[in-house]
């Protein structure tokens, strides 16, 4: 379903459009992001954010499971902008929802954190979003590639005695870095 904006923009003489400040922000569009070009047969043209995590797909889906299955812990894999696979909980409570503050300060930070207490953690704690953290206690590593944050793998647990190890950390980390060189395949 397409909304209309009431915005109309000209294509410049090198056929560039530029896609305005209001949109860019809402949709959280930032410079040197990738966006994938899709015609349909009536013409249109639709862009969208194009999310290389998401690509992976059921390799992401299967790469939470694993985790799940190893720790007993929530698991979970997301692009940039949403989670993208769970497990060890329903996916309509994770999956396409938008980023804690706490996984988005982690990848621009491109530093893996652990959390015991999310309630007290200055990354919760500064953050002026209305849904508090998910989790009690969890751990974020940032996936990077080529440089850039594109996703994180996060496990966590809602139990606030169940706490997270440099054992959790190493898990994420190294689940991370085996899906950034996916990537770079």
């Amino acid at each position: 379903m397409l909304k209309a904006t009431g915005i109309v923009r000209r294509i410049d003489d090198l056929g560039r459009v530029v896609i305005p400040k209001e949109i860019r922000r809402t949709l959280k569009i930032r410079e040197g992001d990738p966006l994938e070009i899709y015609v349909d047969r009536g013409g249109e043209v639709i862009l969208k954010k194009y999310s290389p995590i998401g690509e992976l797909g059921d390799f992401a889906q299967e790469y939470a499971d694993s985790l799940y299955e190893s720790m007993g812990h929530i698991s979970c894999i997301a692009d940039r902008d949403t989670i993208i696979a769970v497990a060890g909980a329903p996916k309509k409570e994770f999956v396409n929802r938008p980023l804690s503050s706490a996984v988005e300060r982690v990848m621009e930070s491109r530093k893996s954190v652990l959390i015991n207490n999310t309630a007290e953690h200055q990354y919760y704690e500064e953050a002026d979003e209305i849904i508090g953290p998910r989790f009690a206690n969890e751990v974020i590593a940032p996936i990077i590639s080529e440089g850039d944050p594109i996703g994180a793998v996060v496990m966590g647990s809602r139990d606030p005695s169940v706490k997270m190890s440099d054992l959790e950390l190493k898990l994420v980390e190294t689940a991370a870095s085996f899906l950034a060189k996916q990537m770079e395949q």
